[in-house]
């Protein structure tokens, strides 16, 4: 008879399937649980695919939306909790298009009672014409070199409110529309490309309720035809 010890094996702690729920999966799942809720009513970040607001927002732009500035929802909905303010005059925002429920980055150009004119590229709010100044290199720069060549820009002032635009006169599109009169609980919403931006020239006035939030920064910018190389230069970028 052996007299040595029998080493007895220790039990299995658990199955893979056990060890990658417990480890893994679940705090994921957790993570999800805390978090989808938070973007849903807090604060929520947008990616930008498009044009239709260079030259302050260019495409590859991943910008920061304040769910916080006007309301409060019910997470995954659009029914308000509380409200203490609506959006202003030159705000930028993110909403849902009433044509197909697509979340579209714009500016706010007409408020609730405002009267909207577009006279050959010139926009008129209650009938005073907005101010067109020269647009600063800097912001100018943050479009590449094809487009600087064959577009226009300048800073447009709407009252105390000055951004910056930018047109291609060579496209073909709506530069004079209007007057109309934004009705109670609707905006008038723009791209800053006016040329290539499908904004309330084509799908109307924007209910309230479709307003999701502001767009108040740009978090990171990745640059698509590059590989996606960051662009340093964006980082943080503060969006007026």
């Amino acid at each position: 008879m052996n007299s040595r010890e029998t080493k007895v094996p220790e039990a299995p702690e658990g199955t893979f399937a056990t060890r990658f729920w417990r480890e893994w999966l679940k705090p994921l799942l957790l993570v999800i649980l805390v978090m989808a809720p938070f973007r849903s009513s807090f604060a929520d970040w947008n990616d930008v695919p498009t044009g239709s607001m260079k030259p302050t927002i260019i495409e590859g732009d991943r910008v920061v939306v304040n769910k916080l500035a006007y309301d409060l929802k019910v997470p995954f909905t659009t029914i308000h909790l509380a409200q203490w303010g609506d959006p202003r005059r030159g705000d930028i925002v993110v909403l849902y298009s009433p044509a197909d429920d697509v979340r579209l980055v714009k500016r706010v150009i007409g408020l609730p009672g405002d009267t909207i004119e577009m006279r050959d590229d010139v926009l008129f709010v209650d009938g005073k014409a907005a101010k067109y100044e020269p647009l600063s290199r800097e912001v100018i720069d943050q479009v590449t070199a094809s487009e600087r060549a064959q577009s226009v820009f300048a800073t447009e002032e709407l009252g105390t409110v000055a951004h910056a635009v930018m047109g291609k006169p060579g496209v073909e599109t709506i530069r004079s529309f209007g007057p109309v009169v934004v009705p109670a609980k609707q905006y008038f919403v723009m791209g800053d490309n006016r040329d290539e931006s499908y904004d309330s020239r084509w799908l109307g006035f924007i209910d309230r309720k479709r307003i999701v939030g502001e767009a108040v920064a740009v978090a990171f910018s990745l640059d698509r035809e590059h590989y996606f190389i960051p662009r340093g230069g964006r980082l943080f970028r503060a969006l007026r």
